[in-house]
Parts: C-alpha cells; sequence; structure tokens
C-alpha cells in the first residue's frame, strides 16, 4: 500500500499542526489555487505553467494540500500530479469534443436532476469538488468560486422525483456532495428519503480519496440515521490508496455503507493492464468493491486524456480469467450524446447456431456449448417431472 507523501508535507507546511492537517475546513481554506503558491511544492513544466495561466473560469485549479503532498516534486508524468495540474493540453481541441458529452442538460427535467433512466435518477447537490480533476466530464458546471447553491434551488427536482412514481434510485452526485456541510447533505438526503417510492440512495464521491479528513465520525452518525446508503467512490491510480485512504473506507464501510469504485480510464495513467489490475485488487483490500471502468469522455479539453476504446477491451481481457471476478468491474462508454452507459466487452462467442455456441475461454482456448432445446428432450425421451 502506498504511504502518505509525509516528506513534501514537511517541507511546505511544517508549521502546520496535526490537528489542522487533519481537519477537512483547513485542507479546504488552504487549497492550491495559484501558480506561486503551486511552484513552491513541485517543479512546473512549461507545459504545466502554461495550462495554469490559462485556466479561468469553470473548472479552475484546486488540489487540496493532502493530494498535493502525493505529488512528485520532479516528474510532470506523476499520475497524481497529472489529474490535478492544468496543462497547456487541456485547450488544444479536438473534433471530437463536446460541451456535454453525456447530454445531462438534455435529459434534465428540473434544475439539478437528470432523468436518463427509467427507474434512477442523478441529483446534482453542488458545483463544487474538494479538486478539480483535469478530466472531469462535468467541467462545464464545476470548478468555480461561486457560494452554493441555495437549498431551495433543489425544491423542483425533489417535486419531480416525488411525481414520478417509476423512480426507485436516487445518486446524489455533482460536484461532491461530500464537500456540503453534514446539515446541508442532511437536509438532501432527508428530502429524497422521505419520498415513499425511492428506495435506494447513492452519494457519488471522490472526497474519500482526494480529502480522507473530510470522514468524520459526525459525518457517519448523520449517514447511519438515513441507512441504507450506498457510495460509489472514484479511483484511478493505485497511488491514491494511501494509509489515510484507507482509514476512511475503513470508517465508512464498519459504518455499515456498501462501497463501490469507479474508474476512469486515462491515457498514460492507467491505460495498463498491470496498473489496472493491481488498482482493482488494492480496492478489494479497502473493501471498496470495483464496479465500472469508464471510457473517458469527449468532452472539451481532455483529448489528450483518452485512450482508444480497444485499449479498455484489452485491460478487460487482462482480468478476466486472470484475477478474482469481485476484481473485475464493467468497462462502460457513455453513449455521447445521452445515449447511456453501453457495456464494452472481449467477444467470447466465436461462433453460433441453432442449439450451438463455439466459446472460447481467457486462455484462448474453443469450447462447444449444447443448448438442450424441446426438441431435443422430447427426441431423447426425456420426461417433465411435474410436482406432486
Amino acid at each position: 500500500m502506498t504511504t502518505e507523501g509525509s516528506y513534501r508535507r514537511t517541507e511546505s507546511w511544517k508549521d502546520v499542526s496535526e490537528t489542522e492537517w487533519e481537519d477537512w475546513h483547513w485542507q479546504l481554506r488552504n487549497r492550491i489555487v495559484g501558480i506561486e503558491d503551486l511552484k513552491k511544492i513541485i517543479q512546473l513544466s512549461p507545459e504545466e505553467e502554461e495550462g495554469i495561466k490559462n485556466s479561468k473560469g469553470r473548472l479552475l485549479m484546486a488540489i487540496t494540500p493532502y493530494w498535493a503532498s502525493l505529488m512528485d516534486p520532479e516528474k510532470p508524468y506523476c499520475p497524481i500530479r497529472r489529474q490535478a495540474v492544468p496543462r497547456i493540453d487541456e485547450f488544444y481541441t479536438s473534433p471530437n469534443d463536446m460541451v456535454d458529452p453525456c447530454g445531462e442538460d438534455h435529459d434534465s427535467p428540473a434544475p439539478g436532476l437528470v432523468h436518463r433512466y427509467p427507474d434512477r435518477a442523478l441529483l446534482l447537490a453542488t458545483e463544487q469538488c474538494a479538486m478539480y480533476c483535469r478530466h472531469c466530464t462535468r467541467r462545464r458546471l464545476v470548478g468555480t468560486e461561486d457560494e452554493l447553491p441555495a437549498p431551495h434551488k433543489l425544491d423542483q427536482a425533489y417535486e419531480y422525483i416525488r411525481s414520478n412514481r417509476k423512480i426507485r434510485d436516487v445518486l446524489i452526485s455533482g460536484g461532491d456532495p461530500l464537500t456540503l456541510s453534514n446539515e446541508r447533505l442532511e437536509e438532501i438526503i432527508k428530502s429524497v428519503k422521505s419520498i415513499p417510492h425511492v428506495e435506494f440512495v447513492r452519494i457519488g464521491t471522490r472526497v474519500p480519496v482526494t480529502l480522507p479528513q473530510r470522514i468524520t465520525e459526525d459525518l457517519l452518525l448523520m449517514l447511519k440515521k438515513y441507512s441504507p446508503i450506498w457510495m460509489s467512490i472514484h479511483f484511478n491510480h493505485p497511488k491514491e490508496i494511501t494509509r489515510r485512504v484507507k482509514k476512511a473506507c475503513d470508517m465508512l464501510s464498519d459504518a455499515g455503507i456498501p462501497l463501490g469504485s469507479q474508474t476512469v480510464l486515462l491515457k498514460g495513467i492507467n491505460d495498463k493492464p498491470y496498473i489496472m489490475k493491481k488498482l482493482m485488487h488494492e480496492l478489494l483490500k479497502l473493501r471498496v468493491r470495483p464496479y465500472y471502468i469508464y471510457q473517458c469522455d469527449p468532452v472539451r479539453g481532455t483529448a489528450h486524456f483518452r485512450t482508444t476504446i480497444s485499449s479498455g477491451i484489452n485491460i478487460m481481457e487482462k482480468l478476466r480469467g486472470h484475477t478474482s471476478g469481485y476484481a473485475i468491474p464493467t468497462y462502460v462508454v457513455d453513449a455521447p450524446g445521452g445515449g447511456g452507459k453501453i457495456p464494452v466487452t472481449p467477444n467470447y462467442v466465436v461462433s453460433q447456431k441453432v442449439g450451438v455456441y463455439t466459446l472460447r475461454n481467457y486462455t484462448g482456448k474453443t469450447y462447444i456449448y449444447h443448448e438442450e432445446t424441446e426438441e431435443i428432450g422430447v427426441a431423447s425421451g426425456i420426461e417433465k417431472v411435474s410436482a406432486a
């Protein structure tokens, strides 16, 4: 397991007490948002300097001291660093770039709500995150210094969910809902849970990874009041899994909150099968069940992060059969324009005809599977035995 970059903390935050360092409010107040402050922590490359100077408006740079303590100060291609520090690559456009690649705005019947699938809805509780990931698919919405949205702004979303009895599952996301105060987050959870036909509530977050100090006993006591609540945590690289992150995940699991992971496939960060396998193994050790690997969405400014789909298929090929089934997430492409998640897998069906499938296993060997049909059963003299 990776250890926390304490040597970086000693140099850059030598006067910070342990109490302050472990205070999530302190971490947020002291985020690195300017180029001069970042230069005190890492040696910036020319590409990074240009990226930071051009990073204005949405998706500002904001890095928690905790996350910054994990960055390699000398290597621009450090996977921790690349996810947090803007590069000039973000300002090169691709003909495939889209502002809203998942078509969320089109499927929004009320402010802060996305309803695409029949029985579930996405509630965008805030536009703020602890750290702004440079591959963010909602960069059109998040990453400003604006104040948090007023509580009443979600009233229309609650009313829509209440009026649509098909919705049984609500994912609370953003931004990151765990950047909200316990009181504000409880208001949202309580409002959703009060709707009789909502039976499943999830929180989508990256905070346990970028700001693990946020997982406090007070937060857990509040969440336990509304059990069951599930949590989907965004992990991208094994180096993100530190002792401090393990402590946060242990606290969540011990509080009875089931944990799943979501990972974005990123070029130069986690697009090698051995890295992804290592990540999945480390997640299981945290009691986090690998859930999804996402193909990086074609959102504007992320072309340098996007791999080929064949890279994702190759990773799945190297996982299936080569490691525990629990360590194998579903690889999906969120169809551009709002088509939803489409699972993409290696093809294990070599050929098929009526009643006969030729299949291959993870080693490439082929096997024949014969289906039992009604005609075969009659011809073979097989009889159905009715219950007495």
